[in-house]
């Protein structure tokens, strides 16, 4: 069934770009590498269930989320490959984990004692070792060798994984990087003497599954890269990798009007008109996450750049035209127009921070709308 669009305010998500980025990560990974799809934060505000269908389709062959929440859409939706959850899930939830067949990350003794003893089968649980993200996770060779000796007290709890998270692997300096590697090997020496079964192990995110390929254990953690989004300048310069960005967002004038020299536009009159000007509305604002702080902004009209004017109001924002254009004119905010193009690394940049954060602040007001474009 189509979805219906009353606003003329909408995302689109190239399906075919996430299949490409999946794809080309595949290619430079070692034969004994899989691909974990991260669809966490609804697929980086994409769509976590038609990026975890394509991403599986491409070559994935299991998905990661932050929320246990996250893993049951997934399920709800008829995708029964192995879904990780990431984040804490308190071990009274433990009993949903397994009527789902979703795994949860562990790291704490008083969860394993607070799992429900009555499990009709064992909670399967990745255990999380902090290496120096400060985050979650077990930090010492001692926290390790006590976590071991409960986890084999405890029948009802599955271990089948292993993993850390890179606080630095997207920065030009990989001194603390290699640091954590080594943090990394010190505990996995340990635990590979107190626990001989075959476990999994998975160290990388985006950003050291491009830099590092071959040297990434059982699977990697395919985040941002996967929507076509670089971590970080850095990793885009050295050029390893041909993303492609899958998330563009468009809208259309809703009115074009003709202002004189010293009106001003929206609240608190932050803007007046410099000469006679043409202003065009647009039916999007804050509340769907185009944020106040991109007045000054720009986006495409046929293919040129025109000014965001006046502040950002709830709803609706103001730009500045250089001609009289037809209400209905497509106006792109972020993608490709004729000759030009912004990238959600430019909206980033004007807002000071990083491209992950763009399409994850856009609410779900804003449709998605999946498009299978090429994209070669």
């Amino acid at each position: 069934m189509s979805q219906q669009i009353y606003r003329d305010t909408w995302a689109e998500v190239n399906l075919q770009a996430i299949e490409h980025n999946v794809q080309a990560i595949k290619a430079q990974l070692s034969e004994t590498t899989e691909i974990m799809a991260v669809v966490k934060a609804n697929g980086y505000g994409h769509g976590s269930v038609e990026v975890a269908q394509r991403a599986l389709q491409a070559g994935a062959t299991h998905l990661a989320v932050a929320l246990l929440e996250e893993a049951i859409t997934l399920r709800e939706a008829g995708i029964d490959a192995p879904i990780l959850v990431m984040g804490w899930v308190g071990a009274e939830h433990a009993p949903t984990a397994v009527k789902y067949n979703i795994t949860l990350t562990m790291f704490q003794e008083q969860w394993l004692e607070d799992v429900p003893h009555n499990l009709p089968q064992p909670v399967k649980v990745h255990m999380k070792w902090d290496t120096g993200m400060g985050r979650l996770g077990i930090r010492t060779v001692e926290s390790l060798k006590s976590l071991i000796k409960k986890i084999k007290q405890q029948p009802n709890v599955q271990l089948t994984g292993v993993f850390t998270h890179f606080a630095t692997a997207d920065d030009e300096d990989l001194t603390y990087f290699h640091e954590q590697r080594e943090r990394f090997q010190t505990l996995l020496d340990t635990f590979a003497k107190l626990w001989p079964e075959k476990i999994a192990l998975h160290i990388g995110n985006s950003a050291a599954s491009i830099r590092f390929p071959e040297n990434m254990y059982h699977y990697i953690r395919f985040g941002v890269s996967m929507y076509g989004l670089y971590p970080s300048p850095a990793v885009k310069q050295e050029q390893t990798i041909h993303l492609k960005p899958a998330f563009s967002l468009h809208s259309r004038l809703s009115h074009v009007k003709k202002v004189t020299k010293g009106d001003s536009i929206s609240y608190g009159q932050t803007y007046f008109a410099k000469e006679a000007e043409w202003i065009g509305t647009l039916p999007i604002g804050y509340a769907d996450g185009w944020t106040r702080k991109l007045q000054g902004f720009h986006v495409l009209v046929e293919g040129k750049r025109m000014p965001i004017v006046g502040r950002i109001c709830m709803d609706q924002m103001m730009i500045k035209l250089d001609q009289k254009y037809p209400v209905g004119t497509k106006v792109t905010l972020i993608g490709t127009q004729q000759a030009e193009e912004i990238l959600a690394d430019h909206v980033a940049h004007y807002l000071e921070t990083i491209n992950y954060e763009i399409p994850c602040m856009l609410t779900n007001r804003i449709p998605r709308i999946y498009k299978d474009t090429d994209v070669s």
